[in-house]
């Protein structure tokens, strides 16, 4: 729909639920304009921001989504902008009431599936590759050396593969740790992360190198699970050169195992999504992420699992979840992780106020509280069946949550590690991502972001906000287009090969 159609046809501005003190731009609002009820904007209200619906003594509290965002700053007047300048976090109480709106469980619809990767022990991928792990920096490039020798170059001619068109590639995951670190929780944490790579389902054949001496040990990684990893180093081959010969010959050795699997039929069941948003903007919570969340409840009424993260970015608004969960430990679970990142961030001197980016808030979006009301309405409307640790398997289905940091490429290779063989990611700024060797579907919120990154972009949401589709019609495509995904076709991350150096295990504790 054109611009100049869709603001003859639409309201200026969007009312998000009846108690709420603020309105969202649909578009740029000049000043002066009347909103619906009489009020006149003061200023120019951009794409995403937020305008007073009432007046506002400094205290106030400012609702959106029917939840306390922050508080007035200063007095605010209808049809101001309400922004940084005069909007700030604050301090409240939530009733975290665990289990109050927990559903009973309904049984679970089958018929929808995808053509997977069925392993022997019978879990499902959604791509094959080999793929190359690293203990430790040392040992990167060995393994980048190591997969290069099998990538593919259309403009030469070369394929290295062509003899196993089952065979997706191979791929070096490699991080700047493991070493020079503490051998508690520090590398306990990495350990579970390498480890629930090299279990994926995603990989046929898996390969760790490591250097020799690092305090990551390639002999305490155990093989997860995956009967087809091979463990060498560095310095128990002589070298750089005779470690890259003997692990390309260890790749080129498992290839025709690898090709022989073939897809089959498996039950939408065997779905395991990621639910990631970054560069997130003021349209984010009332497009991608809803219907991100439609789409999740479609998963889990299939017997699928859904695997939210971003606990920072749960924060203050993680009386939703725990109010929806399935018991009450899962429940407690969920407020001890949020406890520990407030002790935390204390610790280091920062507020999980400071979690929203610049990108954020010239997207209209202004206090962490905000950021999370809209970001967990990617999880839809599903009991909390699980809380796992970073990188910790998860073993329920339905709605699970995994701690771990907002910031994207560390909360997705955790995810993987936990076993999503998906990945959903909603942005509003136009966040580039990928990962490997599991598929990343990108939903943009708005349209006009879209179509400038149309090569980017996999799915428009923004079709909500121009009144085109409901939030569920779009969750449906969302679904679809996920089992489409799983099935074998190609995102647009894909197409641009995204995926290697985003791996990037959490690092905590200190470097020493």
């Amino acid at each position: 729909m054109p611009d100049t159609l869709m603001e003859t046809q639409t309201p200026p501005v969007i009312v998000l639920h009846p108690e709420d003190s603020v309105a969202i731009a649909r578009r740029a609002v000049p000043a002066g304009t009347v909103l619906p009820g009489g009020i006149v904007t003061t200023s120019v209200i951009a794409p995403g921001h937020k305008i007073a619906r009432r007046a506002h003594a400094p205290g106030d509290k400012v609702l959106r989504y029917g939840q306390i965002i922050g508080f007035a700053s200063a007095a605010i007047a209808p049809g101001e902008h309400v922004h940084e300048h005069n909007l700030a976090l604050g301090t409240f109480d939530r009733d975290h009431a665990i289990g109050a709106d927990r559903a009973p469980r309904a049984p679970h619809v089958t018929g929808k599936g995808f053509l997977g990767y069925r392993r022997a022990d019978g879990r499902v991928g959604t791509r094959n590759y080999i793929g190359i792990l690293t203990t430790v920096n040392c040992s990167a490039h060995v393994a980048l050396s190591v997969a290069r020798a099998f990538e593919r170059n259309e403009r030469a001619g070369y394929d290295p593969l062509a003899a196993y068109p089952n065979v997706d590639g191979v791929v070096a995951l490699t991080h700047k740790t493991g070493c020079g670190m503490s051998a508690g929780e520090p590398l306990q944490l990495l350990r579970r992360t390498i480890e629930g790579y090299a279990r994926h389902p995603n990989f046929s054949h898996v390969l760790v190198v490591g250097l020799g001496c690092e305090v990551n040990q390639v002999g305490g990684l155990f093989d997860g699970g995956n009967p087809a990893l091979r463990r060498i180093t560095v310095q128990g081959e002589g070298g750089t050169r005779k470690t890259i010969e003997r692990a390309i010959a260890d790749v080129e050795a498992v290839l025709a195992e690898a090709n022989r699997i073939e897809r089959e039929w498996v039950p939408a069941s065997e779905l395991k999504v990621a639910l990631i948003c970054g560069g997130s903007d003021g349209y984010s919570g009332i497009t991608s992420n809803p219907a991100l969340g439609a789409a999740s409840d479609l998963i889990v009424r299939h017997g699928g699992t859904v695997i939210l993260s971003e606990t920072p970015e749960t924060f203050g608004a993680e009386h939703l979840l725990t109010r929806r969960a399935a018991t009450q430990a899962v429940g407690e679970r969920l407020i001890e992780r949020i406890k520990w990142w407030e002790a935390y961030g204390a610790s280091q001197g920062v507020s999980l106020n400071a979690n929203p980016t610049p990108g954020n808030k010239a997207g209209g979006l202004t206090t962490i509280v905000e950021k999370s009301l809209g970001a967990i309405a990617k999880a839809g409307r599903t009991n909390l069946e699980q809380v796992v640790e970073y990188a910790e398997p998860v073993t329920s289905r339905g709605l699970v949550f995994m701690d771990g940091p907002g910031y994207d490429p560390v909360q997705v290779t955790g995810q993987i590690a936990s076993g999503a063989n998906l990945v959903a990611f909603t942005t509003g700024r136009g966040s580039v991502f990928g990962s490997k060797p599991v598929p990343t579907l990108k939903l943009a919120s708005n349209s006009a972001m879209y179509r400038h990154m149309a090569e980017d972009m996999d799915i428009n949401c923004g079709t909500i906000l121009d009144g085109e589709e409901s939030i569920d019609q779009c969750g449906e495509r969302i679904f679809q287009q996920l089992l489409a995904l799983a099935g074998g076709a190609a995102s647009k991350s894909e197409a641009l090969d995204f995926g290697a150096p985003e791996f990037a295990p959490w690092v905590i504790g200190p470097v020493i």
